[in-house]
């Protein structure tokens, strides 16, 4: 984020805020200073019901060089989804957004994860993805072979114990595969034809979860910890062509696991 005095917006232009993200998942906020009624920075989720009640209200303090500034603390809870920002009922838009401080971030292993990523939408405004998982599986190296996938990652707030396994989980179909690791790490293999009978006739999308033992309850698995707040287009995997199906992994929109399965 640059240190020069910004210019002031031109009369009418849209409000506009640089950010930083911290490892811990506080956020501050810099706008050039504007003229507001209320000199609050106002999150709300998308969907949600639109009352005070639903929102998180950041007062704005004199930064120096023009500025304003809020601070969204990592201590206050922010419900995971999506969260517009906005100041006097305006559309916030994006500025610079400084988020190294997210690439390769290592929590407490014995604790959930909360994570937050500032970004521009499809449509120009600033919002904030937020995730909150407890416990958490996040997923680390992906390595694709022929007819399975083997997934790696990091479990937080739990730990491997007996009975551990993967599951692939279609409806209420569950594939469970073997998952070991030790000190917080597990892996897995996914053979793609454990999924593929009956025949694949249209296309299936495989959630994908760990179950640290046998008495424990699933954890899905995602990959929260970076800065990246969308990784269903970015991250893209060699398919494996089998007997009637093609098979990838993938994630979704909300950066969770799957394996695509298509005729």
């Amino acid at each position: 984020m640059s240190d020069a005095t910004a210019p002031a917006p031109a009369p009418g232009a849209p409000p506009r805020a640089d950010c930083v993200a911290d490892s811990a998942g506080g956020i501050t906020f810099d706008l050039v200073a504007v003229e507001a009624a209320q000199p609050v920075l106002v999150l709300r989720p998308r969907g949600g019901s639109g009352g005070p009640a639903d929102e998180a209200r950041l007062p704005l303090t004199p930064a120096g060089g023009g500025h304003l500034r809020a601070v969204l603390p990592s201590t206050m809870e922010l419900a995971e989804g999506r969260w517009d920002v906005y100041l006097d009922g305006r559309a916030v838009e994006p500025g610079i957004r400084d988020l190294r401080a997210l690439v390769d971030r290592v929590p407490d292993e014995e604790g959930g994860v909360a994570a937050r990523v500032p970004y521009p939408t499809a449509d120009g405004r600033l919002a904030v993805r937020s995730w909150f998982r407890a416990p958490h599986a996040e997923a680390g190296d992906i390595l694709t072979g022929e007819g399975a996938c083997t997934v790696e990652g990091t479990l937080y707030g739990a730990r491997l114990g007996a009975g551990a396994v993967a599951e692939a989980r279609l409806g209420g179909t569950v594939r469970a595969v073997p998952a070991d690791g030790e000190k917080g790490a597990f892996s897995f293999t996914l053979a793609y034809d454990v999924l593929a009978g009956p025949p694949v006739a249209a296309e299936q999308l495989w959630e994908l979860w760990l179950r640290p033992a046998a008495d424990a309850e699933p954890v899905r698995i995602s990959r929260v910890l970076d800065d990246v707040w969308d990784r269903k287009n970015l991250f893209v995997y060699p398919t494996h062509q089998g007997e009637g199906y093609r098979a990838a992994p993938c994630y979704t929109a909300d950066n969770d696991l799957c394996v695509r399965l298509a005729p």
